[in-house]
């Protein structure tokens, strides 16, 4: 599996995509995958990184490829 991915048309590495869908810089991220699932909004590919946002948490993101949904698994 490839460790960069296009979203929205840029290049994303996993980094990068936990950045954007978290809105501010992340400690670490695990590789981008496929999240087996469809944006609810448009109906494209949604893929998933796991990140720390801080040393006390993992969160899983969620990000469609071709519009601006995301989403976490945050309760």
């Amino acid at each position: 599996m490839s460790d960069n991915r296009v979203v929205q048309g840029r290049m994303q590495t996993p980094e990068s995509l936990a950045e954007l869908i978290e809105g501010e810089d992340v400690m670490d991220a695990e590789p981008i995958e496929d999240a087996d699932s469809d944006c609810p909004e448009c109906g494209e590919n949604v893929i998933s990184v796991g990140y720390m946002p801080s040393a006390l948490e993992f969160v899983t993101g969620y990000k469609c490829q071709e519009c601006d949904w995301a989403d976490t698994d945050r309760d």
